[in-house]
């Protein structure tokens, strides 16, 4: 990546509700950079890894970046592709196995949890069911994203 490069943050998530708080109460943190998001797995999974990059309907995805220029938001429980295989899939290929992922989800199943670390994901956070809670964690979760350094080093959030 190089200087002054911006990273995109991608999410995954198939309930507009959540991705609509995430993506608010993240700006609200501080958090200014670009937002994709992807409603499954599959659609994730074909932007990352389709030809032609960018797809979808008429263009519908900006054109993918250098794939080193996300950090990847990912919920587990989707249609079509889940998000285990959407973490497995990235952290297998070459090209985006040092993209940053954070599994964004419900489940506080151990069983689950671990399996997500053994597939490669940086961290793990569990989305609260109440609503306040929610809106609290994401908030975390972006003071968190302001000071993570990407290789080389980049900030994710403005400085």
């Amino acid at each position: 990546m190089k200087h002054g490069e911006s990273v995109s943050i991608v999410l995954i998530e198939d309930d507009d509700g959540h991705a609509t708080l995430v993506e608010r109460n993240l700006r609200r943190a501080g958090i200014s950079n670009s937002f994709i998001r992807f409603a499954d797995g599959q659609e994730a999974l074909d932007y990352f890894f389709g030809d032609p990059p960018g797809g979808g309907p008429a263009g519908q995805y900006p054109p993918r970046q250098n794939l080193s220029n996300f950090v990847v938001l990912l919920d587990l429980k989707m249609p079509r592709v889940d998000g285990f295989e959407v973490l497995r899939r990235l952290k297998a290929a070459p090209a985006t196995t040092a993209v940053p992922v954070v599994v964004l989800t419900t489940t506080d199943d151990p069983r689950e949890i671990e399996r997500c670390y053994e597939l490669g994901c940086n961290v793990y956070i569990t989305k609260p069911v109440e609503y306040d809670a929610f809106i609290e964690a994401v908030r975390r979760l972006g003071f968190f994203l302001q000071v993570v350094k990407l290789p080389p080093g980049q900030p994710l959030a403005r400085s």
